[in-house]
C-alpha cells in the first residue's frame, strides 16, 4: 500500500536543521501515492508498447549481441557527457581500436570506466540481484584513476556534500541530501524499494531513480551511477532480451528539463511531471534504439551481399565492425584469430568495397572506419515520435 503522497507543491520529505547550521533533505520512502492522471496513463501506455515492440524486434534481430557493445559505449559517452566530459563516440571506439585520439585522457578514461561498470552490472545480475552492494561496486569501478576519484570509490559517503553552482557552500546550495547519520536508514528503504513488484516496472524504474538522486550516497559520481542502475534494473526485471535500450541520449538532449523535473519532485512532490517526462524518454528511445538496430543489420547484410564471394575473413571482418567501426590491422588479426596477411587482405577487400576509409594519415599502424556505421551510431537521439518525425 502506497502512502499518501505530500500536498501540492510541498517537498516528499522533512528537512532537518544539522549541526552546522545548514537545512539537508531527507526524502520520505517510495513508493508516493500517485495520481493516475489520463496524461500518465497514456504515457505508461506508449512507452510499455514501445518498449514491448523493442523487445520483441530485438528479440528477433539477427544478431542483438553485436549491437550490445556499441550501444553501452554510447551510453557511456552521453551520461558522461552529462557531467561535462566531452569525449565523443568515434573517439572512444577509436581509441579501443588502438588509434591516437587527439582527447584529454582522464575524459577517455571516465568514459571507458562507465563502460566497464555497466558491463560489470550486466554480467553480475546473472547470479546477484540489484543491491546497495553491487550500487557500491559499480561505484568502485566508475570512479577509479578519475576525476572525483579521490572521493572514497566503492563507500558511500560520512561527510555531507551538496548540489549547487561551482563555488557555492552548503549555506546557498541548490540542494542538500540527507545528512550522514540518517543516510544508512534512507539506503535501506531505497534497496527494500528494488524489491517492490505491486507497481509498473517502468513507473518502479522512474521513483527509483529519482529517490537515488534525492539520496546523493557517494562523494562524486552520483548521476552516472543513478543512470547506470536504471539499465541494470531494466535488465534484472527482464524487460528486454538484451541491454538495448538506454535513456542518457535523451537526458543528454533535455538537460535542463531533466534537472528541472528532478527538482520539481524534490521541492513540490510533482511526481507525475517527473513520470510523464521518464516515460516520454522510455518511449522515444525504444523507438530510436529498434531504428538504430534495424538499419545498422540492414547495413552489414547489405555489405555481406555486395562482399559475395569474398574470404571468410572478409564476412567475418564485417560483423567484427558492427562492435567497432574502427579497426586495424594488428585488431583484425588478433580479433579474429588469423595471420596478419589475412587480416590485411580482408581489410583491402572492404576497402575496395567502399566499407572501409583509411582515417589518419600513417604509412604504418594505419587506422580505418566504416564511416557510414558510425554515423548511424553518433546521430542524436530522436526526440519526437517517429509518426510525428
Amino acid at each position: 500500500m502506497s502512502r499518501r503522497s505530500a500536498p501540492a507543491s510541498t517537498p516528499p520529505g522533512r528537512r532537518v536543521r544539522c549541526a552546522g547550521g545548514y537545512a539537508a533533505f531527507v526524502p520520505d520512502p517510495l513508493p508516493p501515492e500517485l495520481e493516475w492522471t489520463p496524461t500518465l496513463v497514456r504515457a505508461l501506455s506508449d512507452a510499455d508498447r514501445l518498449i514491448g515492440r523493442l523487445a520483441g524486434e530485438g528479440g528477433r534481430l539477427p544478431n542483438p549481441h553485436l549491437l550490445i557493445r556499441p550501444f553501452v559505449r554510447r551510453e557511456a559517452v552521453l551520461s558522461s557527457r552529462i557531467e561535462g566530459t566531452r569525449a565523443t563516440l568515434g573517439e572512444l571506439l577509436a581509441a579501443e581500436a588502438g588509434a591516437a585520439v587527439d582527447r584529454s585522457p582522464a575524459d577517455l578514461r571516465e568514459v571507458a570506466n562507465y563502460v566497464v561498470a555497466l558491463e560489470y552490472g550486466v554480467k553480475r545480475l546473472k547470479a546477484h540481484p540489484l543491491s546497495l552492494r553491487l550500487t557500491r561496486d559499480l561505484h568502485a569501478k566508475l570512479m577509479t584513476g578519475v576525476r572525483g576519484g579521490h572521493a572514497t570509490p566503492g563507500v558511500f559517503r560520512t561527510t555531507q556534500n551538496w548540489i549547487g553552482p561551482p563555488g557555492c557552500t552548503l549555506a546557498n546550495a541548490i540542494y542538500v541530501p540527507p545528512p550522514p547519520d540518517v543516510l544508512a536508514d534512507c539506503l535501506g528503504g531505497w534497496e527494500k524499494f528494488l524489491r517492490e513488484r505491486s507497481l509498473p516496472v517502468l513507473v518502479q524504474a522512474a521513483l527509483m531513480h529519482v529517490q537515488f538522486e534525492a539520496i546523493h550516497p557517494f562523494i562524486d559520481g552520483n548521476g552516472r551511477v543513478g543512470r547506470l542502475l536504471i539499465t541494470l534494473f531494466l535488465v534484472e526485471r527482464e524487460v528486454l532480451p538484451a541491454p538495448l535500450l538506454y535513456l542518457s541520449a535523451f537526458f543528454e538532449a533535455t538537460r535542463a528539463d531533466y534537472y528541472e523535473r528532478l527538482q520539481g519532485v524534490h521541492e513540490r512532490s510533482e511526481w507525475e511531471g517527473w513520470l510523464e517526462y521518464f516515460l516520454n524518454g522510455v518511449a522515444r528511445q525504444s523507438e530510436d534504439a529498434l531504428s538504430r538496430a534495424e538499419r545498422i543489420n540492414a547495413l552489414l547484410a547489405r555489405w555481406k551481399d555486395e562482399l559475395a564471394g569474398a574470404s571468410q575473413a572478409a564476412l567475418k571482418l564485417v560483423d567484427l565492425l558492427a562492435q567497432n567501426p574502427y579497426c586495424t590491422v594488428r585488431r583484425v588479426e588478433r580479433q579474429l584469430k588469423v595471420a596478419f596477411t589475412t587480416a590485411q587482405r580482408a581489410m583491402e577487400r572492404l576497402g575496395a568495397a567502399g566499407i572501409l576509409k583509411q582515417v589518419n594519415q600513417a604509412k604504418r599502424d594505419r587506422v580505418y572506419c566504416a564511416t557510414a556505421l558510425l554515423k548511424i551510431l553518433e546521430e542524436p537521439a530522436r526526440l519526437v515520435p517517429m509518426e510525428a518525425a
